[in-house]
């Protein structure tokens, strides 16, 4: 008797067409209880790479992305720890001095308009961030400083003359207040409103003063060319006694 169909048809498990062989599942076994092991640590390792991924990318890209050349300035600006030439901020941004000087004006224009918390202070060629006087209460609450430095009516005398007429020799400076001033130069060189500037090429080669970027924080100003505009009276007595000081 003839053997039937099903016996006849070759067995699945040896041609291949049905589940893997003895062998295969032998060798299939291992992987797949190494991954049911810990099946999170694959998971995580799929997530590292994609999230060192993202990050490179996002650093490539902001790599890509210079900031603007106001938006750098400003940056140098607040990294310096002195008034900064505008050449030097110039020859670091590897920009034309003419671009940097437009830069710096519509930085001081930017926080004088908006009322800002800091403000671009320029003396003698150098700028040089400073905070708002308007903030100088809370500023010294903050670092439980006493920034406020009260001048007594012959201090502010002296200032005023050093302000206007500098650089200024103590002798001129004399002349004017008509009183010894040694003492109040040296006060005020101590409070740091007041420096040597340079020399008077006169026998005894006397010290030049002139005021400091403190001066003019204490005073809320940026430049010295926001000092008050004197009477012609007043300004003309000034220079003709400095004047005669120096005869």
């Amino acid at each position: 008797m003839p053997p039937s169909e099903s016996h006849l048809s070759p067995s699945p498990h040896l041609n291949g067409q049905g589940p893997l062989s003895a062998s295969a599942n032998a060798e299939a076994l291992p992987v797949e209880a190494t991954a049911g092991e810990n099946p999170a640590r694959g998971e995580r390792a799929v997530t590292d790479e994609t999230e060192t991924g993202a990050a490179t990318l996002f650093e490539t890209e902001e790599a890509k992305t210079p900031l603007p050349l106001l938006s750098t300035l400003e940056s140098l600006l607040f990294v310096a720890d002195e008034p900064v030439e505008p050449a030097r901020l110039a020859q670091a941004l590897r920009s034309s001095l003419a671009e940097v000087t437009v830069g710096l004006q519509q930085l001081r224009a930017e926080y004088e308009r908006h009322n800002r918390g800091v403000r671009l202070q320029e003396r003698n060629g150098k700028v040089q961030l400073v905070t708002n006087p308007a903030g100088a209460q809370a500023v010294e609450d903050f670092l439980s400083l006493d920034l406020t430095t009260r001048l007594s009516g012959p201090a502010l005398e002296t200032l005023a003359i050093i302000a206007y007429r500098q650089p200024v020799t103590r002798a001129q400076i004399e002349a004017v207040r008509g009183v010894d001033c040694s003492g109040m130069v040296r006060k005020l060189e101590q409070q740091g409103l007041v420096e040597e500037v340079g020399r008077l090429e006169t026998p005894g080669r006397p010290i030049l003063y002139g005021v400091t970027d403190q001066f003019l924080q204490h005073f809320g100003m940026t430049r010295l060319d926001e000092l008050p505009v004197l009477p012609t009276l007043d300004a003309d007595s000034l220079a003709a006694v400095v004047a005669l000081a120096e005869e």
